[in-house]
């Protein structure tokens, strides 16, 4: 069987992207970026998450200053993204909540790294740049967007036509990271 390499392309271009150009994003293309997202696998089938997309100008203004620092020179780049999408933690259903009291894990910040896993590949896919921004003024968010005091903000995923060059990964040896069979 032909090995089909396109996911392992997808994963070799995917880069935190710091630049974007001004351009709009078609609706259409964040629409199938979040369909992949949707899709994502979860404990228990829980999909333990809600995104909020914004585009509006004045939002995304607002949501890039709650994501950076001026102190501490941080995600000034942020204002450049034309979309910001809050990643909202929503209560696990009740087999994946016993789970996490069992097993004293909290399956749903797994769960969540993979929907972003998923966001950002499709992202990619698009010829998107991205960047999970977790810096953020949670309180901030959740009042310009109106989410409720019962949820978690987590993160700000940015998504843009990046204008960063393609990056080299600097990453731990595959021999560092990787045991067969034992330690």
């Amino acid at each position: 069987m032909k090995q089909d390499t396109y996911i392992y392309d997808l994963i070799n271009r995917r880069q935190s992207d710091r630049a974007y150009d001004t351009r709009p994003v078609d609706p259409e293309v964040i629409t199938r970026i979040m369909r992949a997202v949707r899709l994502a696998p979860s404990a228990c089938n829980s999909q333990p998450w809600s995104f909020v997309v914004v585009t509006d100008e004045a939002k995304r203004h607002e949501i890039a200053s709650a994501c950076s620092s001026k102190l501490l020179g941080l995600n000034h780049f942020s204002y450049q993204a034309p979309v910001h999408i809050i990643v909202v933690e929503d209560r696990a259903n009740f087999t994946a909540a016993m789970g996490n009291l069992i097993k004293k894990m909290h399956f749903a910040h797994f769960d969540i790294g993979i929907a972003l896993s998923h966001l950002t590949l499709a992202a990619t896919a698009e010829g998107l740049g991205s960047c999970i921004l977790g810096w953020i003024d949670e309180k901030k968010i959740r009042k310009t967007l109106g989410i409720p005091d019962s949820k978690r903000v987590l993160f700000d995923v940015l998504l843009g036509y990046s204008t960063d060059p393609s990056r080299e990964k600097r990453r731990k040896g595959y021999d560092d990271i990787i045991h067969l069979e034992k330690w």
